[in-house]
């Protein structure tokens, strides 16, 4: 296991300032050379029917477009349609105009999408059962294309927010017919097509190519060492906020931030004997002194939270209670639960040394609350390998541009086990269930904060840092790289 202290930090601040003042050569700025985006973590997925990871669908947002997307209070907005609510059960969209060609179908020149294309994009949910999203589409009844550019979805039930869930990129009919693996060779129409994809993933904007790399580099400190060498043209989160400030303090180095809207949460078993007892949950959550970290060791504009969707979310009416801090009540709150103390439990993280960071702060934090947690990190395709397939006891992960109040359906809906959905604690209650076919969001999250089946952490602020010649790209409050479309090199 890695541990990332402080210590740790000021010593990679030194080897920083060390390495970026001795030995380096000066960087030629090209204005048509590649832009290099340095991540943390690769895409594992770019087929948009089966991407879960958040670097899968920030790409795929990229590569695809989707019929509707959200706007700033994450409501859903025409993106390749519009729509029309014929009745609860029917919908119409209508494609706009001019709709971009896919990239490159094989056997011809320009194959611009259409209405067809549509409908076997949503069809396929019915063949690919493995889909951890097909659960979404299970209320279509079918999909009617009644000209190249309307299409007609009918539905086995009333469905108001039907139109938010249309936000899977739309894949060529011809390909999805001929079984493309569209999960390593993604065809889309959007404003980044796929060039290569072996060490990196190499992308060109269809628009001016220029050419866009994203370049995995897991280590933070290697990283900015990219940065500072010219050897990478743009970082965006994923570094201790030390790293951050070091960056503000370089000449040739832009940082921005931004309030972030990502969720931050503790995932837990519960079918684990133990965190079956929500006096434990609660005295999890009560052993996490949220406050001191974000303080210590998270960037600007970070957030306290106490569900998925932030607070400026249509659907918050009303604030939720923070857990707040409380080691004594944690150990009380054990004992009622006959727990015979320290309790031991296993927490697994991805090797991020940030997440690892994390993890030893919340392990000295629980000690005095009488927990001791083991740490398990783990490298990221077993890490979340395991957390799909429920073999863990505690986890820590981000929900990353969350929009719709579905997504309290998809994480604890008794009928959204994976891979029917992304309940991986397999939490099951009769009367959430109920909240939730009855769309009452209100209370539906006010159950979930009071049994706690996930312990929310925080909303994590954003920031992107990238040489003084890189224009037009800003940090999104939940993360997203839409700006690769626009992201710009000027000489200097």
């Amino acid at each position: 296991m890695k541990v990332f202290n402080v210590f740790t930090a000021f010593f990679l601040i030194l080897l920083l300032a060390t390495a970026s003042s001795c030995g380096q050569k000066s960087t030629i700025t090209q204005v048509n050379r590649d832009i290099i985006f340095a991540i943390g973590q690769a895409p594992l997925n770019l087929d948009p029917r089966y991407a879960t990871d958040a670097a899968s669908e920030r790409v795929n947002r990229l590569i695809y477009q989707s019929l509707v997307d959200f706007d700033t209070q994450s409501k859903p907005i025409p993106s390749l349609a519009t729509w029309v609510t014929i009745s609860p059960t029917e919908y119409r969209f209508t494609l706009k105009r001019n709709c971009a060609p896919f990239h490159h179908v094989p056997n011809s020149v320009q194959t611009f999408l259409t209405a067809h294309d549509v409908k076997a994009t949503y069809d396929s949910f019915t063949i690919i059962k493995d889909s951890p999203h097909a659960a979404e589409f299970d209320n279509i009844k079918n999909i009617i294309v009644t000209d190249g550019r309307t299409v007609v979805f009918h539905l086995k039930q009333p469905d108001s927010h039907f139109p938010a869930k249309l936000i899977i990129g739309i894949l060529p009919a011809k390909l999805i017919a001929m079984d493309q693996d569209f999960s390593h060779a993604p065809v889309g129409n959007g404003p980044l097509k796929l060039v290569a994809w072996r060490n990196q993933l190499n992308l060109v904007r269809v628009s001016d190519g220029q050419k866009i790399s994203l370049l995995e580099v897991k280590d933070p400190t290697v990283r900015v060492l990219k940065l500072l060498h010219g050897e990478a043209d743009v970082l965006q989160g994923e570094l201790p906020p030390e790293l951050v400030k070091y960056l503000q303090t370089k000449p040739d180095v832009i940082v921005k931030t931004n309030r972030g809207a990502n969720f931050s949460y503790l995932g837990l078993n519960m079918q684990d004997p133990v965190l079956k007892n929500l006096k434990v949950r609660q005295a999890i959550a009560h052993a996490i002194d949220r406050d001191a970290i974000i303080q210590k060791v998270m960037v600007a504009n970070t957030r306290v939270a106490s569900a998925i969707l932030p607070p400026e979310h249509y659907t918050n009416q009303h604030p939720l209670p923070i857990y707040e801090y409380k080691p004594a009540l944690a150990k009380q709150l054990l004992l009622e639960a006959g727990i015979k103390l320290p309790l031991k439990l296993v927490y697994k993280t991805s090797t991020d040394a940030q997440r690892v960071r994390f993890a030893t702060i919340m392990q000295a934090q629980m000690l005095l609350a009488g927990i001791d947690l083991e740490i398990r990190s783990l490298d990221w395709g077993t890490f979340f390998e395991d957390v799909k397939q429920g073999n863990f006891q505690l986890y820590g992960l981000t929900w990353v541009g969350i929009k719709t109040p579905e997504i309290y359906d998809k994480a604890f809906g008794s009928n959204s086990i994976p891979p029917n959905g992304f309940n991986r604690g397999r939490y099951a209650d009769s009367e959430l269930d109920q909240l939730l076919l009855d769309e009452n969001w209100q209370a539906a999250t006010a159950r979930i904060h009071s049994q706690l089946p996930y312990i929310p952490l925080w909303y994590e602020g954003q920031f992107a840092a990238m040489r003084k010649e890189i224009h037009n790209f800003s940090p999104k409050p939940d993360g997203n790289w839409d700006d690769l479309a626009t992201i710009s090199r000027y000489a200097h």
